[in-house]
């Protein structure tokens, strides 16, 4: 009996750590997959989001908000999986310089005593370019006076 007893405790605990490994590497895979995805996404968005016009004329890089999270939530809702729940939040966009921080929260989809697992992903991307100055459109700005028949000049 007590050797039918031990094959039994061994089966339960062989459950029981491929139930944690399982656990565990769910954690540590979301995150991962959270965070390049992320990355990815807001790269991308920021890129399509570039006012091309203003760039024509400035030289400067400048993105459009709205354009910005319409992209941005648009990649990130065709790439996500269907197991789990998503918080995003954006925290800061500056359209010129080009900055944004975005937060991602989500749940694993195993629980423990009905609490998920939450996982919280924090990034800050900066889109740079070689900048110069047009001096024209710099004088004419401050004036008021902007003519744009004479940008080529």
């Amino acid at each position: 009996m007590s050797k039918a007893m031990l094959v039994i405790g061994i089966i339960i605990l062989a459950i029981i750590t491929f139930g944690v490994v399982n656990i565990v590497q769910n954690y540590q895979t979301g995150n991962e997959l959270d965070y390049y995805l992320l990355r990815e996404t807001a790269e991308a968005a920021m890129t399509d989001a570039v006012d091309v016009g203003y760039y024509r004329l400035s030289g400067l890089l400048r993105i459009d908000k709205e354009k910005f999270v319409e992209n941005f939530l648009r990649r990130f809702a065709e790439n996500v999986s269907n197991s789990r729940s998503y918080d995003i939040g954006f925290y800061d966009i500056n359209e010129t310089p080009p900055k944004v921080s975005i937060l991602v929260t989500s749940e694993t989809a195993s629980s423990i005593n009905g609490e998920a697992l939450g996982l919280s992903n924090k990034i800050d991307v900066i889109l740079e370019s070689k900048y110069h100055e047009n001096k024209y459109i710099t004088n004419m700005t401050r004036s008021g006076e902007l003519n744009y028949s004479e940008v080529d000049k």
